[in-house]
């Protein structure tokens, strides 16, 4: 666990602190990585389902960063995260973040893998898993393409406060609500980058507040 844990911190600063496309790209992938044995760690078979699906789709996410940054690297000539210019590479990164993240239409493996995992994990996938994505996002804001971004946003505030209506799963609902949120988050980043970042902080307070208290007092859906 200890291991897992170290390498979940290693992946988010690398990922946090590069100034070079594949060196963030590498922290993405170190932590897909660590938190994959802490999803499937109960041996159920439906952890082990919310591994496979997590690990298919954060690798996909990976992939069209690296396509992203190398279809920018291609015309530019550079690899600064901050110099993303190439109008298809910023498309390509807004989906890939948005895949990443979890949010409206790429929303579909977040509830199930949450479903899946323990509580502890489904903290860290929650809060300390969304860092690295919202960086990227913040550092590249200016450069995103907004009309995708706004799009997916409104798509993802309405969505999850909709389909969180509708559950009966403790997990479910805070799936649901943490995509709510990160489509407010989405959304104030074209605006005003440092806002989200405070709202991040704000939401992963209050998730952590809910996870651990249900965790304390063994809830166990």
């Amino acid at each position: 666990n200890l291991i897992f844990i170290a390498s979940l911190l290693l992946g988010t600063t690398i990922t946090i602190s590069s100034n070079h496309w594949i060196t963030a790209w590498m922290g993405l992938e170190i932590n897909t990585l660590a938190i994959l044995p802490l999803i499937s760690k109960s041996h159920h078979p439906r952890a082990i389902e919310a591994a496979t699906k997590y690990f298919l789709t954060q690798a996909a996410a990976s992939a069209l960063v690296l396509f992203s940054s190398m279809t920018n690297a291609w015309s530019t000539g550079q690899w600064d995260i901050t110099q993303l210019t190439h109008p298809t590479s910023c498309l390509i990164l807004t989906s890939a973040v948005a895949m990443k993240l979890g949010l409206v239409p790429f929303h579909f493996w977040f509830p199930e893998v949450l479903q899946g995992s323990p509580l502890t994990t489904g903290l860290l996938l929650s809060t300390l898993m969304k860092l690295p994505p919202i960086t990227l996002l913040y550092m590249t804001s200016p450069s995103l393409n907004p009309t995708l971004l706004t799009t997916l946003a409104i798509f993802s505030a309405a969505l999850g406060g909709w389909m969180g209506l509708n559950q009966t799963q403790i997990r479910k609902i805070l799936a649901f609500s943490s995509i709510s949120h990160l489509g407010w988050m989405a959304i104030i980043i074209i605006y005003n980058p440092k806002l989200t970042l405070l709202n991040f902080y704000l939401y992963t307070m209050m998730t952590a507040a809910v996870f651990l208290t249900l965790n304390t007092i063994k809830v166990l859906k």
